[in-house]
This record gives structure tokens, C-alpha cells and sequence, in this order.
């Protein structure tokens, strides 16, 4: 969002939920409130929907610091779609506010949705101020991490620095229990420049696949409109833990991007014995014909 007090237009898609919490029955939207939102601690978080607000981009907050909630501009992009609006909230106020923090809202049907923060990226856009360009990149970047591909619910490890430069806090022992790195995201929705995601660990092999997929499955279109550009490391600059990356450049811009990591376990292999839902039955040991798993048909 420009610095200035100017409608503007976002695309949003993902979901971010608490953690660490027990994983949600596949395919079930997990609830914000239900689980506090993002730990208050780290950055552990869950995903789960899949691109069902790619086409709702008429988010006109009127230069949105969240004490434009009860502003005109704000009810009538809400009431346009209620439900999804309060989707798009949750990931909106997941991602920028610290845990412990909430803002609230009724509707025009008089039902009050609350909704909490968690991992706390833009802090002045959440103290009042028109969001800075790093807090616009860093929401956005978070925001398409936590799409899931498939519409499961799956744990992840989120690790960046806030719009202030400060790291979000890591808990004991989270790097170890998400040990696989995953993809670093970025880009800026605010400015509708697009948002993009670059493999953190070698891509996916051909009997390889992912509960998550964007970042590290082969295929430059797989996960439209988020676009697929590389390798982290060729575009991206770590942090001097070489934990994550803190600005990632493409086509000569940079970006303040988010960095994920998911546990070994959520890669699966076509020979492990298990027919995984992103495998299929069929003569060979690819995912998409894995007869060691899946069988012939």
C-alpha cells in the first residue's frame, strides 16, 4: 500500500492458523480463533486452503492501518462477500500482527468477527500507520506461503524479519522438527506486482511429491498466479545464521521475503509403501503411476 491514504487492490490466497498444534483433518479449513492464530512464541504455523480467493482482489481499504475498520470503504468491500472477506482477514491480520493482539469488527448483519494476530510482520502498519513497502512485501510473501496446493492442513516453520528488521522468534527446537527447507516468498500484492516463490532444497524428483508442492515441485505453472523463479540461493541474500533469507531480488527488484521450512516427513517417495493422496495407481514408480504404492489400478 503506497505511504499515502489511497484505495487499494489485493489479492489474497493461503490460510495461517496456530501452532504448534495436532494436524487438522485433511482437507478442513482450520480456525483462527479456534487455535489463538500463529504461536505467540515462533513461527510455526499451519496452511491448509488452496486459491479460493484469487479472483476476489477488490480489498479497498482506503490506505487500510486498521483503524480504517470502520470506515465505509472497508464494509462495503466486506459485505460484497462476507465469508470470504473474513477469510481474507484472518490471513491479512495472521500474518501482520503479533500474537495477542485481535482487531474486531461487526458486520451489517450485526455479528462481531475477531481477529487474531500471530506472527506480527507489520508492526507500525498494526500500530496505525500506512504499511511501509518491507511490511507490504513481508505480508505478501506470507500470505502465499501458507497456500497449500492441495487444500490440506500441514504444519510449517515460517522464519523472517519483521517490517522493523527484527528476526520473528524461533522456538526450541523448531528448526529441528522442521528440518526440510522448503522455499523462500516474496513479491508485493499490495502494489498487485505479483508474488513469487523460489525452491529452498533441491526440486522434487519424478517418484518425489510434496503435501505442499509450490516451492519445490517441478513445473513453472503448477501453482499460478504464484510464480516460480529459481533457487533461493541465486536470488537471494541469507541471514548471517544462514537460517533464512532477508532480501531476494528478481528482475531487479528486491524484496523482503519469508522463508519456510516443513518436516522430512511431508515429502513423500513413490516405494514407501504408502499410496499417499499426490500419488496414483498405475504401470510405474513415478507419482503419477506408482504401482509399489498404489498398485496397477
Amino acid at each position: 500500500m503506497p505511504r499515502a491514504m489511497n484505495p487499494w487492490g489485493l489479492v489474497l490466497w493461503g490460510v495461517v492458523a496456530c501452532g504448534p498444534v495436532p494436524d487438522a483433518p485433511e482437507g478442513d479449513e482450520v480456525s483462527l480463533t479456534a487455535h489463538q492464530a500463529l504461536a505467540s512464541d515462533n513461527g510455526e504455523s499451519l496452511n491448509g486452503l488452496a486459491f479460493n480467493g484469487l479472483a476476489f482482489n477488490g480489498l479497498a481499504f482506503n490506505g487500510l492501518a486498521f483503524n480504517g475498520l470502520n470506515s465505509a470503504a472497508f464494509s462495503g468491500w466486506y459485505e460484497q462477500d462476507p465469508a470470504l472477506a473474513d477469510t481474507v482477514m484472518k490471513y491479512v491480520t495472521a500474518c501482520a500482527l503479533a500474537a495477542g493482539e485481535t482487531r474486531t469488527y461487526t458486520d451489517a448483519r450485526g455479528q462481531t468477527r475477531v481477529w487474531a494476530g500471530g506472527l506480527g510482520l507489520a508492526p507500525d502498519w498494526g500500530a496505525g500507520q500506512p504499511a511501509t513497502v518491507r511490511e507490504q512485501q513481508l505480508v505478501s510473501g506470507c500470505l502465499a506461503a501458507h497456500v497449500n496446493k492441495f487444500g490440506r492442513t500441514v504444519p510449517i516453520s515460517v522464519q523472517a524479519r519483521d517490517g522493523r528488521g527484527q528476526p520473528i522468534a524461533t522456538a526450541p527446537g523448531e528448526l529441528s522438527t522442521f528440518a526440510q527447507r522448503e522455499g523462500c516468498f516474496f513479491g508485493n500484492l499490495f502494489t498487485q506486482s505479483g508474488v513469487f516463490v523460489g525452491n529452498d532444497a533441491p526440486p522434487l524428483r519424478p517418484h518425489e511429491s510434496s503435501v505442499r508442492a509450490c516451492a519445490l515441485e517441478t513445473g513453472k505453472d503448477a501453482c499460478e498466479p504464484i510464480a516460480r523463479v529459481g533457487a533461493c540461493e541465486t536470488l537471494c541474500t541469507k541471514d548471517p545464521s544462514g537460517t533464512f533469507y532477508t532480501q531476494c531480488t528478481h528482475k531487479g527488484v528486491s524484496y523482503a521475503p519469508v522463508t519456510t521450512r516443513i518436516r522430512t516427513q511431508d515429502i513423500y517417495a513413490c516405494g514407501d509403501g504408502v499410496c499417499q493422496f499426490t500419488e496414483r495407481a498405475g504401470l510405474g514408480l513415478g507419482i503419477h503411476h506408482c504401482t509399489l504404492d498404489c498398485g496397477l489400478f
